[in-house]
C-alpha cells in the first residue's frame, strides 16, 4: 500500500512539472499583449462590437421664401443674389432642392464642374443627383457626418474618419504600448455603424407561401394524416420510417412522398395558429441560434423563447447567420406583447453582434428602448454571465431537444422541408408535447377543443382546424 501512495506523490510532482513548463511556453511564445485592449480578449473579435446608434439628422424641405424674411427679421439686411463675376452663369433652371431657391441664389462652388451651394440654406449639391439623403448620419462624439465605406448584402458601412475623434483617440491609447503602427488595422478603432438598405419591419410574418394547397383525400383520410404526423413529428420517424410504420403497424399502403406532402400543408395550415396565439408572456426572453443542415449545406434556426413559461415565441430558418433573419425572430417574439415592455425586459443571448445590432433597428424603427444581455463564453467569468447564466442554458437545453428531432433526418434535403419542418416541431412543442414543466402531464399551452381529443391523430386534425379558423379570419379581416 505505501509503494502505491509513493508512486502517486510522485506522478503528482511529475505533472505538476509539466504544467509549470507548459505555462513558461505559453507565457514566452504565445502573444497575450492584445488582451489588455478594451473588453475583448481577441482582437478579432473587437470588429463586432456595435457601437451606440449616431444623431440622426432627417432631411426636412425648406422654403426660401420663408429663409430670406426670417433673414431680415434676424440681421435687419436681405439676403442678396449672388454677383456673377467675369461673365459665367449657371443654367436658369437650377433650383435648390432643399430649399426651393432659384438660380439667382446659386453659386458655381467648383468653377463649372457640376457643383453647386445655395446661398440661402447653404446646401451644396450636383444637378442631376439626389440632393441630400433621407437623413444624415452623425458621429455621437465628434459631430462629424458619417462616411459611407463598404457596401454589404443588407447594409452600407458607415465610419467616422475624423483624426480627431475622441472614441478614436482613446481607442488608440487603449493599444498596447510595443506594438507596431502596421497592425491597428487588426483593432476596431473608429466609429462605426450599419444602416440596413432592407426594411425586415415590412415583411409580413404571416403570408402564405406560395406551394401553398389544401388537403385532397383521393386514397386515405384525416385520420390517416394524424398518424403520419404522430410518428414523423411526435416520435421523430424520418419520412421513410414512418412510411414503413404505416404499412408494418397499420397495413397502409403510403409512400415517403405522401407524408412529406401531409407534413408541408399541414405546417402551413398550422403556422398562423400557432404565431398568432395568445401566450402571454413574460418579461424574460432567451434567445440562441443553432446550426442545421440544409441540402448538404450549413443552415441556421432561430430560437427565441419565454423562460417563464417555456414557449418559444418566435422562430426562422434561414441559409444565413445575419441580422435579417435575427431581426424577423425577434419581430415575431414581440408581437406577443399586447404592450411593448420596454426596460423592463430582460433579453438575454449569447455574444453574437447580430442581437445588440438588431436592438438598435427597434430603437429606430419602433422607438423600442431595451437592453440585451449577452452571456459570453463558458464559464462564468464576471457577475453578469453568471447571474443570467441559467436563461442561456435553458435555449441551450431547447436546441438539443430540436436537434433530438432533427438528427434522425441526416439533414434537410430540401428549403422546404427545413421550412415545415422547424414549423410543425414549434407547434408540436408548444402545443402536444408534454413538459416536465408540469411532471409531464400536459403541455405548456392547453388549448380546450385539444382536451377533448381522444388520441394524437385527431390532436392534429384539431389543430389544423384551428389554424384554418385563424386563415380565414385574417382573410375576412386583414386589418386585424
Amino acid at each position: 500500500m505505501s509503494q502505491i501512495i509513493t508512486y502517486l506523490l510522485l506522478y503528482n510532482q511529475y505533472l505538476l512539472n509539466r504544467i509549470y513548463e507548459l505555462t513558461l511556453f505559453i507565457a514566452k511564445y504565445i502573444p497575450l499583449k492584445q488582451w489588455t485592449f478594451d473588453d475583448s480578449k481577441s482582437s478579432y473579435y473587437q470588429k463586432f462590437k456595435i457601437d451606440k446608434l449616431p444623431i440622426i439628422k432627417k432631411f426636412i424641405k425648406q422654403d426660401y421664401k420663408f429663409l430670406l424674411e426670417y433673414y431680415i427679421w434676424k440681421y435687419g439686411k436681405p439676403v442678396r443674389p449672388v454677383q456673377r463675376r467675369n461673365g459665367k452663369t449657371i443654367p436658369e433652371d437650377t433650383v435648390c432642392p432643399l430649399c426651393g431657391a432659384p438660380h439667382q441664389y446659386i453659386y458655381d462652388n467648383n468653377g463649372g464642374k457640376g457643383q453647386y451651394q445655395c446661398k440661402v440654406c447653404g446646401q451644396t449639391f450636383i444637378t442631376g443627383k439626389q440632393a441630400t439623403s433621407p437623413l444624415v448620419l452623425i458621429c455621437p462624439y465628434c459631430g462629424h457626418a458619417l462616411v459611407a465605406k463598404k457596401d454589404r448584402k443588407h447594409f452600407i458601412v458607415h465610419k467616422c474618419v475624423n483624426k480627431n475623434c475622441s472614441y478614436y483617440k482613446n481607442n488608440l491609447n487603449l493599444l498596447p504600448k510595443d506594438s507596431y503602427p502596421s497592425e491597428k488595422y487588426k483593432y476596431k478603432l473608429h466609429y462605426i455603424y450599419r444602416e440596413f438598405t432592407l426594411d425586415f419591419f415590412s415583411m409580413d410574418l404571416h403570408q402564405l407561401p406560395s406551394w401553398a394547397t389544401s388537403f385532397k383525400f383521393r386514397k386515405n383520410n384525416a385520420h390517416i394524416m394524424g398518424l403520419c404526423l404522430t410518428y414523423h413529428v411526435n416520435l421523430g420517424l424520418s419520412l421513410r420510417k414512418t412510411a414503413e410504420a404505416m404499412r408494418e403497424i397499420h397495413n397502409i399502403n403510403i409512400s415517403h412522398t405522401m407524408v412529406a406532402s401531409y407534413a408541408r400543408t399541414a405546417a402551413v395550415l398550422i403556422k398562423p395558429f400557432v404565431d398568432t396565439f395568445d401566450y402571454s408572456p413574460s418579461n424574460n426572453l432567451a434567445a440562441d441560434e443553432t446550426y442545421i443542415k440544409i441540402k448538404g449545406l450549413k443552415g441556421y434556426v432561430w430560437l427565441i423563447m419565454d423562460t417563464v413559461s417555456r414557449s418559444i415565441l418566435g422562430y426562422q430558418v434561414s441559409k444565413s447567420r445575419d441580422v435579417g433573419p435575427c431581426i424577423l425572430t425577434m419581430r415575431m417574439a414581440f408581437d406577443k406583447f399586447r404592450k411593448f415592455p420596454g426596460k423592463a425586459l430582460k433579453f438575454i443571448s449569447d455574444g453574437y453582434s447580430a442581437y445588440p445590432l438588431a436592438a438598435q433597428q427597434f430603437k429606430i424603427e419602433k422607438d423600442w428602448d431595451f437592453n440585451v444581455t449577452q452571456v459570453i463564453g463558458l464559464t462564468n467569468d464576471d457577475a453578469v454571465t453568471k447571474k443570467y447564466r441559467p436563461f442561456k442554458q435553458k435555449t441551450e437545453r431547447l436546441n438539443r431537444t430540436l436537434k433530438a428531432s432533427y438528427r434522425v433526418t441526416c439533414g434537410y434535403g430540401t428549403d422546404d422541408g427545413a421550412y415545415y419542418g422547424v414549423n410543425l416541431w414549434v407547434a408540436y412543442y408548444n402545443f402536444l408535447r408534454p413538459h416536465e414543466l408540469y411532471s409531464w402531464k400536459r403541455p405548456l399551452n392547453e388549448v380546450d377543443m385539444l382536451k377533448n381529443a381522444g388520441n394524437m391523430p385527431g390532436k392534429w386534425q384539431l389543430l389544423i382546424f384551428l389554424g384554418q379558423q385563424v386563415i380565414l379570419n385574417m382573410q375576412e379581416n386583414p386589418a386585424s
